[in-house]
């Protein structure tokens, strides 16, 4: 197996989750990850490792993410129908649901922290990321999930 074959198996899933918390959108993410394969494999070979190969995809797809929302707000808008969940799994979708609509809703910059943290990288790589410090990031990561939180109790989601 190549090593761009690896790093998508790796982050792909990780890479998708992350693009949900920014668009509230399956198909979109869907689309924001390839682009974000894309350009780490036209990248790979200029890959200098200043930083861990993780933070350096997440970084992509953060940009990715980014470029995309300023896009959206220069188009406008169109609903889609959507298709239901299967019964056994509407109450797990319909909270997953929640939480993506709850972190679209959130600004840029926390929605990338939160979508980092919920993929479990450790604060200091999200801190590289971000480009804010790492006491800032945890102190911004209490206060996201407190929003959160609240968010969740006042809908009944708790």
């Amino acid at each position: 197996m190549d090593h761009f074959e690896e790093l998508y198996n790796g982050y792909a899933p990780q890479i998708f989750r992350v693009c949900m918390g920014y668009t509230n959108d399956a198909e979109q993410a869907k689309d924001l990850t390839q682009e974000t394969f894309i350009s780490v494999w036209k990248g790979l070979s200029k890959f200098r490792h200043e930083s861990h190969v993780g933070t350096w995809i997440f970084r992509i797809a953060t940009n990715i993410c980014l470029r995309a929302i300023e896009l959206k707000k220069r188009m406008p808008l169109a609903e889609l129908p959507f298709q239901l969940a299967q019964p056994q799994e509407e109450a797990m979708e319909e909270k997953l649901e929640f939480l993506y609509q709850c972190i679209a809703e959130l600004q840029e910059t926390d929605r990338i922290i939160i979508s980092l943290e919920l993929e479990g990288l450790p604060q200091a790589e999200i801190a590289a990321i971000v480009g804010i410090s790492h006491g800032n990031i945890r102190t911004r990561v209490y206060r996201i999930k407190e929003r959160l939180t609240q968010k969740f109790r006042e809908h009944g989601q708790i």
